[in-house]
């Protein structure tokens, strides 16, 4: 059985996107879409010592673009950007580890797409942070037809899935009849019970965050936070497990 995902790309998304990657065998971005403004597209928010603040890529005003049309033309956020999550995270116990990833993403590249900066960020902390073995794709190498749920479901049947993971919000416009009938189980992304992690720099914890600040606060135990809990394992047999007595 094939499992596959299809989501929007996000700015440095939240944990849950990555629960959504580690549920499938092949992750597929959906960026030849409508873009949709004041969304996760191009901003995020981080916790700093002044509360929850907004981490925005600029991308201008227009309207009428897919997000794989989206363009970066402002080169001085990126260093806005580092500025800002040094100055939120440079204190948490686990920023050092991770300090090498945002050099290379905010001083090491120069950035003219937004999906290009989303793919990028979202598969390295996928593969080399969360340990995800999951495949990542583009819904424009595929051939899709249609517009919304028809279109969504030709991309489905077109990679070859058996089951297919949705976000809930989806549930606005899928038609889940369709899929049955298509051979394809369909099943709903379940956000709920996540448990709460040691979060510095607020009194009221908050799970809608990127999960950067997850990976600041706790480091390798971040999959744990994400997934790993729900296999009601030790928190330390589980870290044992996945990344070896050394840890």
């Amino acid at each position: 059985m094939k499992k596959l995902a299809i989501l929007q790309s996000n700015y440095i998304p939240w944990k849950g996107y990555f629960d959504i990657i580690h549920d499938v065998d092949e992750f597929c971005f959906y960026d030849d879409v409508q873009y949709t403004s004041r969304d996760w597209r191009n901003r995020n928010k981080i916790v700093t010592p002044s509360g929850i603040k907004w981490l925005s890529v600029p991308v201008g005003q227009e309207v009428q673009r897919l997000i794989c049309d989206v363009t970066i033309e402002d080169p001085e956020w990126q260093r806005r950007h580092l500025e800002t999550l040094k100055f939120a995270y440079s204190r948490h116990p686990y920023y050092k580890q991770y300090k090498p990833f945002l050099e290379d993403v905010y001083l090491g590249h120069t950035w003219t797409s937004l999906s290009e900066l989303n793919h990028y960020m979202t598969e390295i902390i996928a593969r080399d942070f969360l340990h995800c073995s999951t495949v990542f794709t583009d819904s424009r190498s595929y051939e899709t037809h249609g517009a919304k749920h028809e279109k969504l479901l030709s991309l489905v049947k077109a990679a070859g899935a058996d089951f297919y993971e949705s976000g809930p919000a989806a549930k606005d416009y899928i038609i889940a009849e369709d899929y049955r009938s298509s051979g394809i189980q369909l099943v709903w992304k379940d956000y709920s019970d996540y448990p709460e992690y040691p979060q510095l720099n607020t009194e009221t914890f908050t799970h809608q965050v990127s999960v950067l600040d997850l990976l600041f606060n706790t480091g390798d135990e971040a999959p744990w936070y994400i997934w790993g809990w729900r296999e009601k394992e030790k928190r330390s047999s589980w870290i044992e497990q996945t990344y070896g007595e050394e840890q």
